[in-house]
């Protein structure tokens, strides 16, 4: 099978100027609603691009767990590899490629670490599985086996059986701060639908942009 004739057409719908709410936040929750609505996999699902050091770039999914006209916000290990490449570099590009509706959304914007208090206020609600994992998984370290850490997470499993699972103090969140958004919509014939917003002077101003 030749990748190179491997495509199909993208038919689900158009984007037009007269349809797109004047603001880029109203624009994602009408575009997120409707992802959750048609019941797509892991509507939350959003890919996260960081530079390091040394200008080299690194992309992984994360999930995102609330928004406002703020930012983006999520969750993750300060030991983690995405965690240091934003202590150096806060500037990151999100996308949320919801594919089976011809869309994808594209955030770039500024990472801020989030207050004790609101990553309590998160924790909190997390699973319990989840809390434990947290404390187990020293994230993008280098383990000997699987076993290895599920060893671990059954060690914290007994070491916190007696009450709540509190917040690691190497555990925290983000808020991604935009400055740009583009909405993407396939179209037949590889004419898509592309609308920038990009904040100039505090307002959010508009673009078509050429597929």
């Amino acid at each position: 099978m030749s990748l190179e004739d491997t495509r199909r057409e993208y038919q689900h719908g158009r984007l037009t100027r007269e349809s797109l709410q004047d603001s880029p936040f109203e624009q994602f929750n009408l575009w997120m609603e409707q992802a959750i609505h048609s019941e797509l996999s892991d509507p939350t699902a959003m890919c996260l691009a960081t530079v390091d050091d040394e200008g080299k770039p690194w992309q992984r999914t994360v999930l995102l767990k609330g928004f406002d006209e703020q930012g983006f916000l999520f969750y993750t290990n300060l030991g983690s590899r995405k965690a240091h490449d934003m202590a150096g570099n806060p500037n990151v590009c999100l996308i949320f490629p919801w594919l089976d509706l011809d869309r994808q959304v594209i955030i770039g914007g500024r990472a801020e670490r989030l207050s004790k208090t609101e990553v309590l206020k998160y924790f909190l609600k997390r699973p319990r599985g989840s809390q434990l994992a947290a404390w187990a998984s020293k994230q993008s370290s280098r383990i000997t086996s699987r076993q290895a850490l599920e060893t671990q997470f059954m060690q914290m499993k007994e070491k916190f059986a007696a009450g709540e699972v509190p917040v690691p103090d190497f555990w925290g969140g983000y808020r991604v701060v935009p400055r740009e958004f583009e909405f993407w919509q396939g179209g037949e014939n590889r004419l898509h639908d592309r609308f920038q917003y990009l904040l100039e002077q505090g307002a959010w101003n508009i673009s078509r942009l050429a597929p």
